[in-house]
């Protein structure tokens, strides 16, 4: 499944080769939190990998999933679990106090992959987006003991914000496993079709569609933005190269004219320097 974080993987010191929208072990993140950060990190590669990766059926993959679930059920209720990587979790549960729903969350959004290739409406999407990419950010504000009304709901914005801009990222990528994040009425609004994007044919069109999708992606995470000024330390400068990175990929979706078939936006070595001086100087209202 597609993933928000697609560029804040920011010096990590434990390599990630696909779940990329964790922060995993970044060394902006105090020691004290890189085991946890890792089991949650393990616990969710491993549900999306029995969501995507391998041949496996839809209804073997969910069945999987289900057993994930009760997995959960056991951690929430103090049953011994039966596996390495939950017991892990549990212990990782246990001494931050953290929710169990955020991860039940990333397990019904992996869950909905399998069966789910289309979304009718942005509503439909950002619902799941809920679930796919706002747990990452309810989990590290509970582990970083900041998980007031206030920063969720910016980190919310933010979350879905930069799930957003991975679909837009990977417009490509998806269409080849004829998965399409774009919401079915927005490519109606724009006159923009499937076959279009199966043949990758970037005209005025799909620019037209894809400046009001950045424009919204980007509405999005400057309104969670003060929640990276709001936070202290560590975490606050983490949050800072991410809104950052999320912004600068959107910036370069634009210079290739929206041709995301052709030219994939992603971040350069030289764009980190960019990113690092702009998190310095970061201000909003």
């Amino acid at each position: 499944m597609p993933f928000a974080y697609d560029f804040l993987v920011i010096n990590k010191i434990m390599p990630v080769e696909h779940y990329e929208n964790f922060p995993v072990a970044s060394i902006l993140l105090p020691a004290r939190l890189r085991p946890a950060v890792e089991a949650i990190y393990a616990f969710a590669r491993s549900a999306d990998d029995l969501a995507d990766e391998g041949d496996a059926t839809p209804d073997a993959r969910l069945a999987a999933l289900t057993a994930y679930e009760d997995g959960l059920d056991r951690i929430e209720n103090s049953r011994p679990a039966d596996s390495d990587l939950f017991r892990t979790l549990a212990a990782v549960v246990r001494k931050h106090d953290l929710p169990i729903q955020p991860l039940r969350d990333l397990l019904s959004a992996f869950k909905q992959d399998v069966v789910t290739t289309r979304y009718a409406s942005f509503e439909s999407l950002m619902d799941y987006c809920r679930r796919s990419a706002n747990p990452v950010g309810v989990l590290m504000l509970h582990l970083y003991s900041a998980a007031t009304p206030e920063n969720l709901r910016d980190s919310d914005a933010i979350c879905s914000a930069l799930q957003l801009i991975n679909f837009l990222q990977d417009i490509a990528v998806d269409s080849q496993k004829s998965r399409i994040y774009l919401p079915q009425e927005d490519l109606n609004r724009f006159g923009v079709t499937e076959m279009q994007l199966a043949h990758a044919r970037p005209d005025e069109a799909w620019r037209a569609l894809m400046r009001f999708e950045t424009e919204r992606a980007r509405a999005m995470i400057v309104a969670g933005a003060p929640l990276a000024l709001r936070l202290q330390g560590r975490i606050g400068w983490e949050l800072r190269l991410v809104v950052q990175g999320g912004l600068r990929i959107l910036e370069r979706i634009e210079a290739v004219d929206c041709d995301v078939f052709n030219h994939r936006p992603q971040l350069s070595k030289r764009d980190w320097l960019r990113l690092g001086w702009r998190a310095m100087r970061m201000k909003f209202p």
